[in-house]
């Protein structure tokens, strides 16, 4: 950073600070940290975003001239709302900094942007190498006696997959849902997760996101797709003050109970990529895998849903879906006797989206990417039906009851489609590329986390087929 620039921010900054930044404006070169990123949201409209505990938002630097960055949300404690858990194993979100916002002018117009001398990775018109991940955050959950070993870099490997992630070189990152895992303390005597952060405010989201993400949120711009743990129940606040794309509005915050109506669900957006193609990015974050029934309010919601998704769908000849939990992927699970059951694909979306298209989706949706289960998937249909990805083993407590490698005879994700490819990796950890060759054209590759390669896919029109049916 410029020394003069450096004097500048001290200045603005230095008497409300506390005394350690204080102590950092005496250091030439030292700032006070904070989080960056460029998130895309509709039409590909490019948000640098800074998260950072400042009296005000810094200056956005672009092509050298600089320009104010806009509060997005202040620094504030929020009341305590209902969470899934009772009273005692809740506390208020505290989030004790700036959300800072500015618009980024279209991709290709500018050199660089930066921030108190950190530069932002700049969005691509046309991006052919994609990083898709999700289920990034590490599970502290009391309700289902679940604690994954945060402390553990093997156990909960966020860090080492984004640093890995980075390593690739990506032009896009696509994160389909899923930041927010921490959810309960920590219980007395556990070394493994002994001292991590927990509840739904800055620290535990920090702790689950922004801190192991880091190498990859300065890589490359990202398209942050919304799952079930930012419902408004869970760390629905933390979603829409720090990672949404689009404007902050009251009511739709999650802040209240009362306006869960509004805070649980919105509309679905469109990024193009080039080539006539978009990324369609819907928000499913309180459907029901148990199903829902005409008349409930998620029903009418994701039946809207789709009729918007339809009307996305016809700008462009060629799509790919994002959407956190699988249309049309398969999961698996024990009963009681042992037995493994095999799940399909989730019942409230399919009941929704299947009571206006027995397809369940526009014809112009070429492939789906997905997360929620906890695994790395692909399932390719000889019945029209996109692609299916799933990429939601890139931190989380991984899903270890196996798949088979071919689906038994009349088993299928959802109703109608014919499965006539199908490849998985259970109990692994990694993340997903996809690098253009064409229009219709994608190598898929799945890495481990340390980045290397453990399946290679082609995505050629809405099928794919793949090397190797199971990584082992």
């Amino acid at each position: 950073m410029p020394l003069t620039m450096f004097v500048t921010i001290c200045r603005r900054w230095a008497a409300p600070l506390l005394s350690a930044v204080l102590a950092g404006c005496a250091t030439v070169g030292q700032a006070p940290a904070f989080s960056s990123f460029v998130v895309l949201g509709e039409q590909g409209a490019a948000v640098a975003r800074v998260l950072i505990a400042a009296p005000a938002c810094p200056d956005i630097v672009i092509d050298q001239r600089p320009r104010p960055m806009a509060v997005r949300a202040p620094a504030a404690t929020l009341a305590l709302r209902s969470t899934p858990s009772a009273p005692a194993d809740s506390k208020p979100a505290a989030f004790p900094l700036l959300t800072c916002e500015a618009p980024l002018p279209a991709a290709g117009s500018y050199r660089q942007a930066s921030v108190l001398g950190r530069v932002l990775p700049l969005p691509t018109p046309a991006p052919r190498r994609i990083v898709v991940l999700g289920d990034t955050g590490c599970r502290l959950q009391k309700n289902s006696h679940s604690y994954q070993a945060c402390n553990d870099g093997a156990a909960y490997p966020f860090a080492a997959i984004a640093a890995a992630a980075a390593a690739w070189r990506p032009e896009l990152v696509i994160h389909v849902g899923d930041y927010h895992y921490r959810e309960n303390a920590c219980p007395d005597g556990n070394a493994g997760c002994a001292g991590s952060p927990w509840g739904y405010g800055w620290d535990a989201w920090n702790a689950d996101f922004f801190a192991p993400g880091a190498a990859l949120l300065q890589a490359a711009p990202w398209v942050m797709a919304r799952g079930n743990h930012e419902n408004c129940l869970r760390g629905g606040q933390g979603y829409w003050r720090l990672l949404d794309p689009r404007p902050l509005l009251p009511g739709r915050d999650c802040n209240l109970a009362a306006d869960d109506a509004v805070g649980n669900y919105s509309d679905p957006y469109a990024v193009p990529i080039g080539q006539d193609t978009q990324l369609l990015v819907l928000d499913s974050a309180s459907t029901s895998w148990k199903g829902l029934k005409p008349g409930e309010p998620g029903y009418d919601k994701y039946r809207e849903l789709y009729r918007k998704l339809e009307a996305l769908a016809r700008q462009a000849p060629r799509n790919l879906g994002i959407v956190h939990h699988p249309l049309l992927g398969m999961g698996a699970d024990r009963k009681a006797d042992g037995a493994t059951v095999l799940l399909p694909g989730d019942a409230g979306l399919q009941q929704a989206f299947g009571s206006l298209n027995a397809q369940l989706l526009p014809d112009g949706i070429q492939a789906m990417l997905s997360g929620h289960v906890h695994l790395w998937e692909q399932v390719s249909f000889a019945s029209g039906h996109p692609s299916q990805f799933i990429s939601g083993f890139s931190g989380t407590a991984e899903d270890t009851v196996p798949l088979p490698e071919r689906l038994p005879d009349g088993v299928t994700p959802a109703p109608g489609a014919q499965v006539e490819q199908f490849s998985s990796w259970v109990d692994g950890f990694g993340f997903m590329s996809m690098e253009r060759l064409g229009a219709d054209q994608w190598l898929v590759q799945v890495h481990d986390q340390q980045g290397r390669v453990r399946n290679t896919c082609r995505l050629d029109g809405k099928r794919s087929r793949c090397a190797l049916a199971q990584v082992r």
